[in-house]
């Protein structure tokens, strides 16, 4: 498959059908969010397996959207901000990183036929006590995973801005928006 096409492929899936993942292909997602790259190749991630069936529905509770209720399991991507590398500025660059390897796996799960959805929005102070995380461990996004039940809203996927909305050359220039 092309890349386009599998960046095309992917979707944010709402709802799995009730199958476990194969263990061979779980490991094939998460070698791939450990080769993602990171800022001086400081890797400052931690990827948290959640399939433990009364764990998994609490980890689930700190997000409190039904629909979630139907992955078989739940990654928790966490960034390590003692070990991130920072700019001069100061500027903690754990989360890019950490977004970097949580896309490669996204583009793995759907190259092997599954399904994510990053979940951003939920309560990460409960999701830290209940995982005992240090408080240097940041958890950044839940993603559900597992064999999709839906084909996502493809409709909001190819909803796309026009390349010379997004992209100028030599510089940025002002558009004038009316």
């Amino acid at each position: 498959m092309e890349f386009l096409e599998l960046v095309k492929l992917r979707r944010s899936i709402r709802k799995y059908h009730n199958k476990a993942i194969e263990k061979k292909k779980l490991e094939y997602v998460l070698e791939a969010g450990r080769q993602a790259p990171s800022a001086v190749n400081f890797q400052p991630w931690h990827f948290l397996v959640i399939k433990n069936t009364g764990l998994l529905k609490k980890v689930k509770a700190t997000y409190g959207k039904k629909w979630i209720d139907s992955a078989p399991m739940v990654l928790v991507i966490c960034g390590d901000h003692s070990q991130s590398w920072r700019r001069g500025d100061g500027k903690d660059h754990c989360n890019i990183d950490v977004a970097i390897a949580i896309d490669h796996i996204t583009l793995a799960a759907a190259e092997q036929g599954l399904g994510t959805c990053w979940v951003c929005k939920f309560n990460v102070m409960d999701c830290s006590e209940l995982l005992k995380l240090p408080s240097h461990i940041e958890p950044v996004a839940l993603l559900p995973i597992g064999y999709p039940a839906e084909n996502g809203n493809p409709k909001r996927h190819n909803k796309r801005k026009k390349m010379d909305e997004i992209v100028q050359w030599n510089g940025f220039k002002s558009v004038d928006k009316k």
